[in-house]
């Protein structure tokens, strides 16, 4: 790191529970340049791998300590060029904000039947880990700004649950559905100052005035949704900033605001991660600090909400049902599960049974990117399947595959031609590795790419 640290930040997180100065800045002058992932548990079970070792970059000796599916990689590799990133089997995401798995471990049980939102959730991190740890709950992802609500769509996609719905909506605009959410997690806009080590033109963006700007937001942001929680639902709220305006002091800030209990998480001691006590209200926060341990900048704490229980019926809602011809073509593709089929536009979709009546619930009170998994259009007697669908884990075995090596696999990626070798013509999903990349329509004379063309490798 060539940039200097702001004097300002010195200062203003000096007296903070775990800060050294000297080790802070070494660990930023000299930083140890860290590379994590988590792996997609769901599609290595689908598709049949028996350890996530068989990547070459895993190794169950570098496990991130608090995530059970989070690793560290010896060094960063060109993920651009690993085809299974393309294909969702694992997502970049920096090892401390992997803290959330342990929160979720401690607050509920894996199947629980509930309604999380993820407010701020581009480019999409922590819902993929939302959808992983739930095997039953349904997942609201939201992004307020448009182009990186495209981001989060495309990483949604990739990593293929089935029970997340994608919405490009203020935080104001879930006021409409009150008392409805079970869990919502804020991964707020911060200054940054967690990542400079990532990022150093973020030490440029970096001021007390910003700072406090952003406390600011992070208070609407927080006022905006809170009506939207359910009594004993909890909020958890989360900065890559170190700066206490932005931490210590909005959990003092929802805990006079609102009537909320601040919850305590247990953890071990070999993980170097700091409890601290807000100053007014003694609300519980774990810090992270980068000269501690194997990661970045963080900070997360968790409330549950207590005020006067009151309940709110929406009614049951129906979306856009297929007729039972439409259902029992798409039955022919997908696996034997509870699925409901329902039309948008002129596509046909799958989610849940239990989820249907919400998603047309969200449908009417919010703008929607993605619901469910698209599986396609029908037309004629036959369908043209979705890139969803090619990504999600939902297909059965009477979908055609066709392997691909390394080398197919980047130009299928890259959209250009590819050159097949089989006898059979029509839709051919293509695989790599045995994961799903996207669909081939195969032929006489051609190969026609449908990888889509805004996702592609540019680079060579």
């Amino acid at each position: 790191m060539e940039r200097k640290l702001p004097e300002e930040l010195i200062k203003n997180i000096a007296d903070i529970k775990g800060f050294n100065q000297q080790a802070f800045e070494a660990a930023h002058y000299h930083p140890q340049i860290i590379t994590s992932v988590r792996f997609n548990e769901k599609k290595y079970e689908h598709f049949q791998h028996s350890s996530v070792t068989k990547h070459p970059q895993f190794s169950l000796d570098k496990k991130v300590p608090w995530c059970e599916y989070g690793f560290y990689l010896d060094e960063r590799p060109q993920f651009t060029f690993d085809p299974l990133l393309h294909a969702g089997a694992y997502y970049v995401q920096e090892a401390s904000s992997m803290f959330l798995w342990t929160a979720l471990q401690q607050l509920f049980k894996r199947d629980a039947d509930i309604k999380i939102l993820d407010l701020c959730a581009a480019p999409g991190g922590k819902s993929t880990l939302l959808a992983s740890y739930f095997k039953n709950a349904l997942i609201v992802s939201n992004e307020v700004i448009k182009t990186r609500a495209n981001i989060l769509y495309e990483n949604i996609t990739k990593w293929g649950s089935e029970n997340v719905v994608v919405t490009n909506n203020d935080a104001a605009d879930f006021q409409r559905l009150e008392n409805y959410f079970d869990l919502i997690v804020i991964d707020a806009p911060c200054s940054g100052s967690g990542l400079f080590r990532k990022d150093e033109d973020a030490i440029d963006e970096w001021s007390e005035n910003n700072v406090k700007l952003c406390s600011q937001r992070q208070q609407r942001i927080i006022a905006d949704i809170y009506s939207s929680l359910k009594h004993d639902g909890i909020l958890i709220y989360s900065t890559c900033s170190y700066s206490q305006e932005e931490d210590e002091d909005i959990a003092d800030w929802m805990k006079a605001m609102f009537k909320v209990e601040s919850l305590k998480f247990k953890v071990d001691d070999n993980w170097h991660i700091d409890e601290t006590l807000s100053e007014l209200h003694q609300c519980y926060g774990y810090r992270f600090w980068p000269h501690k341990l194997k990661g970045e900048g963080f900070f997360i704490c968790a409330m549950q909400k207590n005020e006067t229980e009151t309940f709110t019926k929406y009614g049951q809602q129906s979306l856009l049902k297929t007729t039972n011809k439409e259902a029992a073509l798409m039955q022919q593709y997908v696996t034997a599960n509870d699925w409901l089929f329902f039309k948008q536009a002129d596509f046909f979709r799958a989610v849940h049974k239990q989820w249907g009546s919400d998603v047309a619930l969200l449908q009417k009170k919010l703008y929607l990117k993605k619901a469910g998994i698209n599986i396609g259009e029908i037309k004629g007697n036959g369908l043209i399947p979705h890139h969803e669908f090619a990504l999600s884990t939902i297909f059965n075995d009477n979908i055609f595959k066709i392997e691909l090596d390394e080398e197919q696999a980047l130009q299928y990626l890259r959209k250009k031609d590819v050159v097949l070798e089989s006898t059979r013509k029509g839709w051919s999903l293509c695989t790599y590795k045995n994961f799903s990349l996207g669909w081939v329509k195969i032929l006489h004379n051609r190969v026609n790419n449908y990888y889509p063309t805004e996702w592609r490798i540019r680079k060579e």
